[in-house]
């Protein structure tokens, strides 16, 4: 098990997308993470906070395939998924691929299209194939969605169903830069007017690297106690009096598959209870569902997931 070539990896990226971001440390190690373990990832802030920059700085970060789509509210399924047209030379149809054939698509605004466009990613998302007119064709490996979204609360806006929303490994919210981040942002900004030129950023990673480092994590051990403890994490979930939806069984998987990621960029063979605690907001802060009173209160689901872990008894 190499631990130190995942080490690397995850240390060229850091590099690579400092080129061009300043801070978001944590939101590039949860993408890094995302990315290891071959999950999607929704990321949600204001415009103008880099979310689309962020996520095209990952993708040239890949030495595979890449496509961007633009949501908008008349994008059609058929305009994602691609249709089969008639061949008039030989009398049958065929297949035109949509941009989501592709290794790493970059959905830009995900929440502006409908319900009905929502739904062509369904089956890609979970079970990398996508099946026009009872034909089946499979995504090529590694298979990653990276989207960005306005607050739902912004005008032009679509609610993500929960089915969905499941599908991402995490949510991550980006918030404003801090001062300090700012004065270095417009610093880098007045000294290198093109401060967002991708041309700087260098592909580090190829699919053969992803399906090395996977195969890795994989190994990496997760004692019965820790089980338990991520057990009873998504458990109380379902259970608290302020949600009214909790954590699926997907949830429980994907923290202890990201705490494994975790675990083996820190170069250990064995996950801890601070890797599940890393990862557990980001997996289920987009899968709970609080209540409508305790929404109107002002409730947060950060609140509430960190009162759960508070109320469990860490394993040692």
């Amino acid at each position: 098990m190499d631990y130190q070539f995942i080490q690397e990896k995850k240390q060229q990226i850091d590099q690579e997308i400092s080129k061009v971001i300043i801070g978001m440390e944590d939101i590039v190690e949860y993408l890094t993470i995302a990315i290891f373990t071959n999950g999607h990832v929704i990321m949600e802030g204001v415009p103008g906070i880099a979310k689309t920059l962020l996520a095209k700085c990952m993708a040239k970060c890949l030495d595979i395939k890449y496509n961007r789509i633009q949501f908008t509210p008349d994008l059609m399924p058929t305009d994602i998924i691609g249709t089969n047209v008639f061949n008039v030379k030989n009398s049958e149809f065929t297949f035109h691929e949509g941009p989501i054939f592709s290794n790493v698509v970059l959905i830009d605004e995900i929440n502006r299209a409908p319900a009905k466009t929502q739904a062509a990613l369904f089956e890609v998302m979970e079970e990398r194939q996508i099946t026009v007119d009872g034909q089946s064709y499979n995504m090529e490996f590694p298979f990653l969605v990276l989207a960005t979204q306005n607050p739902i609360d912004q005008e032009g806006t679509y609610k993500l169903p929960e089915a969905q929303l499941d599908r991402f490994i995490f949510k991550l919210e980006l918030n404003y830069p801090d001062l300090h981040h700012e004065i270095q942002i417009l610093s880098r900004f007045q000294s290198k007017y093109l401060s967002t030129d991708l041309t700087e950023i260098k592909a580090c990673i190829t699919a053969q690297d992803l399906f090395q480092i996977q195969q890795s994590i994989q190994e990496v051990y997760a004692k019965d106690e820790l089980i338990n403890y991520i057990s009873n994490i998504t458990y109380k979930t379902r259970n608290h009096p302020h949600l009214f939806l909790g954590g699926s069984p997907r949830a429980s998987l994907a923290i202890l598959k990201s705490a494994k990621c975790k675990a083996a960029i820190s170069g250990r063979d064995f996950i801890t209870p601070e890797d599940v605690q890393f990862v557990s907001y980001p997996v289920l802060n987009h899968r709970i569902l609080l209540t409508s009173e305790k929404e109107l209160e002002g409730i947060k689901a950060a609140d509430v997931i960190k009162d759960i872990i508070h109320s469990i008894d860490v394993p040692r």
